[in-house]
């Protein structure tokens, strides 16, 4: 047995730099890469061509190691941020302990002394019983490394795909609370895991305390695959006529679902050497082909290898990559072993386990000590083709925005807070908020819509929904929010003319109401005059006068109609309003259905729910009124003074309007014009307009509306489309989807997880940045959410009995969980 230090290839780490035994020097990096599924194909090839760029950069005698861990690790529920919500306490204990893969990019970029010995597999620093610290140092040349190494991060951060921040020394040697990546390395810690000293065997096999490890190499060319490139195809979420695109190297990368270490190694020497090595080779075969075919072929590859070095200005390299695994059950070795061989035939690589030599590569990939790896493990290439086994692609992250909504990563399900709104405004991909949502029924359109409505609700925002289908009645009564509708017993009420005690009668205020008398009195195709407006204007603020003077009197149209009937008509009476200019009695007639007793009495003057601009989800449900000519316009109009109220008075309070299908009453002139203006508008006061429909046409149908929303909506949401690929040329077009997300529209819902309950949805913003995530909730959500009419039928019940609807749904989902009762 030997004790570790004694081999410790790190002699020490000083300016945030490794340098070993030996005397290699070695900076190292964490990398940010792009997420997967976001990449395009010209994407993938401008990011090979940075590393390309990148590593014709540095010095001879340097190597680049790459190393993407990918470790097992569990959500953790935040109940503390949940505080006393019950939905948000619902979703914190669905997602917590779900496995997820833990993903970490490091880069390390080690120059060797010159002349130093070169590994193999018989001579390796892990088979010596100590190592001598050497003294090299040679400051001219570390300083040009050094330069090299910035050139190298400036290139690749340029590339605008991967960014990197530079280790410390902390990071490197770890402290004494957390471990150095030389330490996590070592002992394979995973995420959140504190320093743990673990014996490792080396002898029979390769295990580190009680994790059993085997090694699966490509480091022979005849296992490589015969073409390679930036990227392939998954054919999981491709199409007939679209390809989805993931890294060439992805397969053994995230979605190799096991504990592992992804190591790439580049080893740049001198490129003039190296061919002539090569010429040298190439004779010697040329001399011995006669008396064997194998001869002459290697010849006629070394040829062309050194005819494209040569004419295309090839860098010629030392390549090797290998996946460490490991396990602490020794049982599930050989599923990790099918795993591993099943990701290398995705990229038609030939896998190869690793025995004799794994102790040595192992040993080698410690971080710092790439110069002990064994070279007779190595095989020439190209840096092209070299790059093209680099993993460019990375896991879902969680915005850093402090508003946004909760959804899942499409692969594991991982909870992910993602800002729609905010972020892509402060990142310059959208210029606006403004969103349309798309889906056609069955697809989880009003399902999504419903868990972003309630995400913006606890984060604060004013919501006025105007909605068909009582969609959110079950999230209006579990927010206590205003739910109008109509229905026979239970008609719908508003009333205009009351003012809340933090509202004001403003300009506004009253030429909505002057709008909604001058409607109710005139046809559509009837002209009012000048004199007539100025005669209602004037009712009005005597009306408001009348009710200061009198605080008894409930402000509503039967009041008013009251002080016209009483009051007005003594004005009309002195002679300060000729009946030439204003026709009382005409008026009056006309708005008699109005007044107590008349047809439509309760319109006007309700009791309840009057505090409109205080309250933050109103919802309108129009469906059995959106072609009434007395009611639709009535809404329209209050509709309209709301959300202008809201828009205008609530300052620094996000404002959303959402018209939830409502194409009818929005392809009316009026409706139109106003959803027009708003979406141009509302930006600047801090709202955002969202409209949702099944299907395209819908929005395609009317020009206003084309114009207001496909224009003016930076945020595309769409859901499930299956069933126009075959169609989706025209809608690609008449949306300005480019290809890559036309690839991820149709690649939704085609592979999701059996075990799961959910829905993917598609998320552009900006054309600038798009993915697809799962719509993912616990049940308690689900049962707040459901548009299901027997589920919500369900849900009345359970909330009937329980006398709360919250009780309710914790009830029901209590009784679903045991078995007790079926959805």
């Amino acid at each position: 047995m030997i004790s570790i230090e004694k081999i410790m290839p790190v002699w020490k780490v000083e300016g945030n730099a490794m340098i070993s035994m030996n005397g290699d020097f070695t900076y190292a990096w964490r990398l940010s890469l792009p997420e997967t599924g976001t990449l395009s194909a010209q994407n993938f090839e401008a990011q090979h061509q940075s590393w390309v760029k990148a590593m014709r950069l540095l010095l001879p005698d340097t190597i680049v190691h790459k190393a993407d861990w990918y470790t097992k690790a569990k959500v953790k529920g935040d109940f503390v941020k949940a505080g006393g919500n019950v939905l948000a306490m619902a979703s914190e204990r669905f997602f917590n302990e779900r496995p997820y893969l833990d993903h970490g990019c490091y880069l390390f970029i080690t120059l060797k002394p010159v002349n130093r010995k070169l590994s193999t597999s018989s001579y390796a620093n892990i088979l010596r019983k100590s190592i001598a610290p050497v003294e090299v140092r040679d400051e001219k040349r570390l300083a040009a490394f050094k330069s090299a190494c910035g050139q190298f991060e400036r290139v690749l951060s340029d590339g605008g795909f991967v960014s990197l921040v530079r280790l410390t020394d902390d990071d490197l040697a770890g402290t004494a609370v957390k471990p150095g990546i030389i330490e996590k390395y070592t002992f394979l810690l995973g995420p959140g895991q504190g320093g743990v000293i673990r014996d490792i065997h080396i002898k029979d096999e390769l295990r580190v305390g009680d994790k059993h490890c085997e090694l699966y190499t490509l480091s022979d060319a005849a296992d490589l695959p015969a073409l390679c490139g930036s990227r392939i195809n998954y054919d999981k979420y491709s199409t007939d006529k679209t390809k989805y695109s993931i890294g060439f190297a992805s397969p053994i990368g995230q979605f190799l679902d096991c504990n592992h270490i992804y190591n790439q190694y580049i080893f740049i020497g001198d490129a003039q050497k190296t061919i002539k090595a090569l010429e040298a080779k190439k004779l010697r075969l040329q001399s011995l082909s006669a008396y064997s075919r194998e001869n002459a072929i290697s010849r006629d590859a070394c040829n062309d290898f050194l005819n494209e070095a040569i004419s295309q200005q090839r860098l010629p390299i030392k390549a090797h990559f290998n996946v460490l695994t490991w396990s602490d059950e020794v049982s599930e070795l050989a599923e990790l072993k099918n795993k591993v061989g099943s990701a290398m035939a995705a990229m038609d690589a030939v896998c190869k386990q690793e025995t004799d030599g794994a102790a040595q590569i192992w040993f080698a990939g410690m971080p710092g000590n790439a110069a002990d790896f064994p070279m007779n493990d190595t095989f020439d290439t190209f840096a092209e083709q070299a790059a093209c086994f680099f993993n460019m692609e990375t896991n879902y992250r969680s915005s850093i925005s402090p508003f946004g909504i909760r959804l899942g990563d499409r692969t594991s399900g991982f909870p992910l807070h993602v800002d729609i709104s905010d972020e892509p405004m402060k990142l310059g991909w959208t210029t606006n908020r403004n969103k349309f949502i798309i889906g056609p029924s069955g697809s989880g359109k009003s399902f999504f819509t419903n868990h972003m409505v309630r995400s913006y609700y606890e984060q604060g925002a004013h919501q006025v929904i105007v909605d068909v289908g009582h969609s959110y009645k079950g999230l209006c009564d579990l927010v206590d929010g205003y739910y109008f509708t109509y229905s026979e017993d239970n008609p719908i009420r508003f009333n205009p003319f009351y003012i809340g005690p933090d509202d004001v009668l403003d300009t506004e205020k009253k030429e909505s109401i002057k709008t909604l008398l001058i409607t109710l009195w005139k046809k559509d195709d009837e002209q009012f005059t000048r004199s007539e407006y100025v005669a209602i204007s004037n009712a009005l603020t005597l009306y408001y006068e009348h009710l200061a003077a009198n605080p008894s009197i409930f402000p509503c149209f039967n009041s008013f109609y009251d002080f016209l009937m009483q009051e007005y008509l003594q004005v009309l009476a002195d002679g300060k309003v000729q009946p030439s200019n204003f026709n009382v009695d005409n008026f009056l007639y006309v708005l008699n259905p109005y007044y107590k007793g008349g047809e439509f009495d309760y319109l006007l003057n309700a009791t309840e729910n009057l505090d409109l601009l205080n309250q933050r989800l109103v919802i309108f449900e129009i469906d059995k009124c959106k072609d009434h000519p007395i009611l639709f316009p009535v809404i329209t109009i209050i509709i309209m003074e709301l959300f202008i109220s809201k828009m205008r008075k609530l300052k620094g309070i996000r404002k959303v309007l959402l018209l939830e299908e409502v194409w009818k009453s929005i392809a009316k002139e009026s409706m139109g014009m106003y959803i027009q203006y708003l979406f141009k508008t509302v930006r600047k006061f801090f709202g955002e307009a969202i409209v949702v429909t099944q299907e395209i046409e819908d929005m395609l149908s009317s020009a206003i509306v084309k114009k207001a929303i496909v224009g003016n909506a930076d945020c595309k949401i769409l859901l499930d489309q299956s069933k126009y690929q075959n169609k989706f040329d025209e809608i690609q077009a008449l949306l300005g989807l480019n290809d890559k997300e036309k690839a991820q529209i149709l690649s939704m819902n085609k592979a999701n997880d059996p075990t799961k309950k959910y829905k993917e949805v598609f998320i552009s913003l900006g054309n600038q940045n798009s993915k697809v995530y799962r719509t993912e909730v616990s049940l308690m959500e689900y049962l707040a959410y459901t548009t299901e009419e027997k589920e919500k039928m369900k849900v009345q019940e359970y909330a009937a009995r329980y006398g709360d609807i919250r009780k309710g749904i914790a009830a029901l989902a209590a009784d679903i969980q045991h078995g007790l009762c079926e959805l």
